[in-house]
């Protein structure tokens, strides 16, 4: 991709920007531009001052234009001029040319990428018609522990599951790995960060009208959606906010495994596994004593913090020992957290 595409991926996620800057180039190209798509379509689906059913068809009308099925270009200069961001407007107004793109893309990394953002868009439009009716005085939850696991994998898991495979056949083809394994800790490797997000963003998105956490789970709780809305009802969801922080912590453990479990050359791709999982260990060590509740304290890793968890990573590369209790190190953090003190 070009300079201008780099600029626009910086723009768009710097979190990220990081982790493509650090991947081996065979796989950069696929996983920046898989990327771009995903959150061409996330913005299509968040800009609320376009119609639901305007959203659906662009996102339908991208899908399409993907794939192939349509030769018209794609022209998103109305839901551009939407964005308050220029990054997004960017997106947008460059949707034909990431597109384009595709066309530069092996014939399986293509189905590959086709593949992936389906799966997401799929979950998009899912979501759009899960929350079509949410309001001050209904919000809409998700139903079931199934509902949400399913949300996790479209969103995120499903990236695991294409990280994987793409980084298998261009980085290490002929190593001797567990791939079901792989695929799997994969997986999970994606819904962990998805889950530590939604655990973050609770306040925010009840304020949005809508509940990623299930229903029925909080009815067993003598809970609706709406009482998370008060401060003081915390104490009745902690039980179950802790049970699905562990959840996520599970989850990440995967990904530790899924890291550890590349072939010892791959550096880079492990660096690139490792820096997204403990800064997820680290936010959800942070959500075991936060008011979550509170709209007003959102919980949120300092871009210091950030680049202290990337250098000891790097320092503690060469030693197996040490790589490995840095994981241990942001679980005890955890823990230390939960019994009231500090993190170290």
């Amino acid at each position: 991709m070009n300079s201008q595409f780099s600029q626009l991926l910086k723009q768009t996620s710097r979190s990220f920007y990081l982790t493509l800057r650090v991947l081996p180039a065979a796989v950069r190209p696929q996983i920046g531009l898989a990327y771009l798509l995903a959150r061409t379509s996330d913005t299509i689906a968040d800009t609320e001052l376009v119609p639901l059913d305007q959203r659906l068809k662009a996102l339908q009308t991208f899908r399409e234009r993907m794939s192939d099925l349509t030769l018209v270009p794609l022209d998103f200069g109305e839901l551009g001029r939407c964005q308050a961001a220029p990054a997004e407007r960017a997106l947008l107004e460059q949707a034909e040319r990431s597109v384009g793109y595709l066309r530069t893309l092996a014939s399986a990394d293509l189905e590959w990428v086709r593949t992936l953002l389906n799966t997401i868009i799929g979950g998009q439009e899912l979501d759009l018609r899960r929350f079509a009716g949410a309001s001050a005085q209904n919000i809409v939850a998700l139903q079931t522990d199934a509902d949400l696991d399913d949300y996790t994998y479209r969103v995120a898991g499903c990236v695991g599951e294409f990280w994987t495979r793409l980084c298998r056949a261009h980085l290490f083809p002929r190593a001797q790995a567990d791939d079901a394994q792989l695929l799997a800790d994969g997986v999970r490797f994606g819904k962990g960060l998805q889950l530590a997000n939604i655990l973050r963003d609770l306040p925010a998105d009840l304020r949005q009208y809508r509940c990623y956490l299930p229903a029925e789970r909080l009815a067993g709780f003598g809970l609706r959606p709406a009482d998370l809305l008060k401060r003081e009802n915390e104490p009745r969801l902690r039980p179950l906010y802790n049970e699905y922080l562990d959840r996520a912590q599970a989850h990440l453990a995967a990904g530790w495994a899924y890291a550890n479990a590349l072939p010892r050359g791959q550096v880079r791709v492990r660096l690139a596994c490792a820096w997204p999982i403990l800064i997820g260990m680290r936010t959800l060590a942070r959500l075991r004593s936060a008011t979550v509740l509170d709209a007003a304290q959102r919980v949120k890793i300092s871009r210091a913090e950030v680049r202290g968890i990337l250098l000891r990573s790097l320092v503690r590369l060469p030693c197996r020992r040490a790589w490995a209790r840095q994981f241990e190190a942001e679980s005890n953090a955890g823990k230390a957290v939960a019994s009231g003190r500090d993190l170290p």
